[in-house]
């Protein structure tokens, strides 16, 4: 049987009824690299069925997190993502680290910002206040250059679309930054296959810095 990758949604407001959400492209992803994958909608209450069906996570990208809960104010500039997704995924990873650290998980994003604010770090939180070369991390092509020989990507041109970027990993390790010196992937390498990369490898044509991340992710299953 091909593994289960669980995949987070996003949370879209309509009527009478919001719906969770995610790009199609993620899902292309994962079947490409083997995956069967499944949309988890985000119930909290459902979490622990969640971790007992799926084999693999994917944290898909999004809007901004809330910074309270990890001790800082959020940015009056910021997006934030609906608070149901942020409480599933916040627990999803914490759940994650006490029960079942060896399942992998791939963070996208805003994925990748939530697995390092969960690891005690910390965000730039409006990249055009502190970085003069933001524009090229919104809806741009750019490098990423790996700062790690174990990183399961090689330097290469990525998707990048984002206004915020980890500025302290926590307890991960840094495993790639952007020309600029923006921080662009983070891990843990005690866990079997602990990655997040702040660009879209779903929707990034390199396949040593798009598809290459979910044959990995399938990989570490397997």
């Amino acid at each position: 049987m091909p593994p289960l990758i669980g995949i987070t949604c996003s949370i879209e407001a309509a009527l009478p009824s919001a719906r969770a959400v995610a790009a199609l492209a993620y899902a292309r992803a994962v079947a490409a690299a083997g995956g069967t994958p499944l949309l988890l909608p985000p119930l909290p209450e459902c979490l622990g069925d969640h971790l007992g069906a799926c084999d693999a996570f994917v944290l898909t990208g999004g809007d901004d997190p809330s910074t309270e809960p990890f001790g800082a104010p959020t940015h009056p500039k910021a997006t934030p993502v609906d608070p149901l997704r942020q409480e599933y995924e916040t627990r999803l990873l914490r759940r994650l680290a006490n029960e079942r650290p060896d399942t992998p998980v791939l963070g996208i994003c805003l994925g990748m910002q939530m697995m390092a604010l969960v690891a005690g770090g910390r965000l730039d939180q409006h990249l055009p206040e502190s970085t003069p070369s933001a524009p090229m991390h919104w809806d741009q092509t750019h490098l990423v250059l790996t700062a790690h020989v174990k990183t399961p990507f090689a330097d290469g041109p990525v998707a990048s679309k984002h206004r915020q970027a980890v500025t302290d990993p926590g307890i991960l390790d840094v495993l790639a930054h952007a020309p600029d010196g923006v921080i662009e992937a983070v891990g843990d390498f005690t866990r079997r296959f602990y990655v997040g990369v702040q660009w879209h490898p779903e929707r990034t044509p390199s396949a040593e810095t798009g598809q290459a991340l979910f044959h990995a992710l399938i990989g570490a299953v397997r």
